[in-house]
């Protein structure tokens, strides 16, 4: 590996026009393209660029990323997909044939990020993704060798769901009936698949499903035929805009069920801050150790820089693929992009979210996978082998 690592050196430094045109002036460009607008932009001002801001500033604090030697500032340029996957894939393309960026961080959300594999892999950049959750990782690896994942799988996040409605389920606490819906994107399609057999292998009865467009605008006729249907839990596999557009649905209709689970931007600050009390109670995607030291730090950091709290899910792991990057770059000396790949398939990284490696280009380490609001804060209840995991609560009321 260091053989490799010093030849592919030599050859960047023969060569930097090839290996980063930003080399000899002092700066690493990195490209960051993300949702500004259209419906996936509340969660990328969330998870996606406040981390990248956050990085940036304390990158070039210390002096920049010691690149063989020389110390060398942060530069990003930034690009709004609107919530377009053509758009995701004009703005990636542009960073590398214009822009001559030296790294491009991986869009915001799953089906951006699977829209863009094969650009990245034809322009031969690293896409560690952050935001991304799919059955698909082993193909897209088979396919695309320079995609990463790091926040699970759908069976994963779908299989401890199950097995927490199972066991309140098991101990008299909720009934059989579920109501499930979905956003017909990638990330909504896929859960929905992977959970309706894992629901009905548990022995639960779906009383209602159905699916919506992103970005649908009105969701009151959902929730009213979710609530005829006399559910004792609620799961949506939802986006941002939905998650709280269904939450203040259910809130209207008054849906009285034991379990109301909605997934991303279920653990966005924001969400806490928007429904208060009512939001006791709620579950969702994702989690994390609110008693963490590394958490705590990290979370006062990001508000300090960004001037607002990271989310409880992925933000933190948003930041760590920033870290994957800062390490990869100092060990190998290098910006030869060819080079950083083959050290981030090689090697582990200390990171906010802990360490980090990857099998087959996935995430081999313990991630959050269902969390709960308690006590003003969203609460991991279920991992991959993280510590600090609490007891489930009911939900009472929306009071």
């Amino acid at each position: 590996m260091k053989r490799r690592t010093a030849l592919k050196l030599a050859t960047a430094l023969a060569a930097m026009s090839i290996a980063g045109a930003s080399f000899a002036e002092g700066t690493i460009t990195f490209g960051a393209v993300g949702p500004k607008t259209g419906p996936l932009a509340g969660g990328a001002v969330v998870t996606h660029f406040p981390n990248i801001q956050l990085w940036k500033e304390e990158v070039n604090a210390r002096g920049g990323l010691n690149v063989g030697g020389e110390m060398m500032m942060i530069e990003v340029i930034e690009y709004d997909d609107q919530t377009n996957p053509a758009e995701t894939i004009k703005a990636v393309t542009r960073l590398a044939t214009q822009d001559n960026a030296d790294f491009i961080l991986a869009p915001y959300s799953t089906g951006l990020n699977l829209a863009a594999a094969p650009i990245f892999d034809r322009l031969g950049y690293p896409q560690i993704t952050s935001t991304a959750t799919t059955d698909q990782a082993e193909a897209l690896h088979a396919q695309f060798d320079n995609i990463f994942f790091t926040l699970g799988t759908n069976s994963d996040i779908v299989g401890d769901a199950v097995k927490i409605l199972s066991d309140l389920r098991d101990a008299g606490e909720i009934g059989n009936r579920i109501a499930m819906v979905n956003v017909a994107d990638a990330f909504g399609i896929e859960l929905a698949a992977a959970a309706k057999p894992a629901f009905l292998a548990a022995g639960f009865e779906l009383v209602y499903e159905t699916s919506y467009p992103l970005g649908t605008p009105d969701l009151s006729p959902i929730m009213k035929a979710a609530k005829a249907a006399e559910p004792d839990a609620f799961v949506a596999w939802s986006y941002p805009p939905d998650t709280f557009g269904l939450t203040e649905q259910a809130i209207i209709e008054e849906l009285d069920v034991k379990v109301f689970y909605t997934a991303v931007a279920t653990a966005f600050p924001a969400f806490g801050d928007r429904f208060g009390a009512a939001a006791e109670g709620i579950m969702g995607i994702g989690g994390v150790n609110t008693a963490s030291p590394e958490f705590q730090d990290y979370a006062a950091r990001h508000l300090e820089v960004t001037g607002q709290a990271p989310d409880y899910w992925a933000s933190g792991m948003m930041y760590a693929t920033l870290q994957i990057y800062e390490q990869a770059i100092e060990a190998t000396g290098t910006l030869d992009r060819e080079v950083i790949t083959q050290y981030i398939k090689d090697n582990a990284f200390e990171t906010v979210m802990g360490t980090i490696d990857f099998d087959e280009n996935n995430n081999n380490n313990e991630f959050w996978t269902v969390g709960q609001w308690q006590d003003g804060e969203f609460k991991g209840l279920a991992s991959t082998g993280r510590e600090g995991a609490v007891e489930p609560i009911l939900k009472s009321g929306w009071e």
